[in-house]
């Protein structure tokens, strides 16, 4: 199969697995003018939070906000933080990130960093986006809140947000959707999810995707496998009523 030069290629939730991302980057193995992005969420649960960051900001690649540096950002900056949001962000990964760093100190360069990370980019065909975007309100209400957390609600659309752009999301693990086994990519009307669950046992599969030549790469962080497949075999189709029926069961 020949590629096109020039390829967009989309990163999923990297959860801070410095070493397994290195085995997907090699893989990809991205030219100079190759344009990367990360879907947000590269710190937290994983041991490496501290390097992947580095990683990044060294490369000049571009990322999204993400839940988990939002939280992060959240206690950081606000010195009214309440205890519960600490200790929610500890218990959520927020723990080994810290440990990451040398005597636990984020430095002031990855902070202002962070606080650079947008919540979306129109990529013209693509639009980018951590979470989702909330269904019923205008792009110009869309909050941090939303584009960060979202998710049932977002899945379960019965049409595209956009008519002319696909949304491509991280932050929800695609094996949670019903039918979708682990490693696969979930679709829905008008959306790709292409987080298959890095740090998690029942994957540990870490996607980049290659959307210009309609192909998937993927790193295993427990048995440190590689795997590329066309993009037409990695992606299962999920139903929108069965999502719905899910979050209107879990708010009965």
């Amino acid at each position: 199969m020949s590629e096109t030069s020039q390829r967009r290629i989309f990163i999923g939730d990297v959860h801070g697995h410095y070493e397994g991302l290195m085995k997907l980057m090699e893989a990809i193995a991205p030219a100079s003018d190759d344009e990367i992005y990360f879907l947000g969420d590269v710190i937290d649960r994983g041991p490496q939070s501290c390097d992947v960051i580095d990683f990044v900001i060294q490369n000049n690649y571009v990322c999204l906000l993400g839940n988990h540096e939002q939280m992060l950002l959240n206690i950081l900056t606000n010195e009214n933080t309440a205890t519960a949001a600490m200790q929610a962000w500890l218990y959520g990964g927020g723990q080994a990130t810290i440990a990451s760093y040398q005597e636990a100190t984020i430095p002031g360069e990855h902070l202002d960093w962070l606080k650079t990370l947008p919540t979306y980019l129109d990529l013209g065909d693509i639009w980018l986006t951590h979470a989702g975007v909330d269904p019923y309100l205008p792009l110009s209400a869309q909050t941090a809140e939303q584009l960060c957390w979202i998710r049932d609600e977002f899945h379960s659309i019965q049409q595209p947000y956009f008519a002319d752009k696909l949304i491509i999301i991280g932050h929800t693990i695609t094996f949670t959707f019903p039918g979708v086994p682990p490693g696969k990519l979930a679709q829905g009307q008008g959306w790709l999810d292409i987080d298959t669950g890095a740090y998690h046992p029942r994957s540990g599969w870490l996607t980049g995707l290659d959307m210009t030549n309609h192909l998937i790469y993927q790193a295993n962080i427990f048995n440190n496998s590689l795997r590329v497949l066309p993009l037409a075999e990695g992606v299962i189709n999920v139903d929108p009523c069965q999502i719905a029926a899910r979050r209107n069961k879990q708010r009965a």
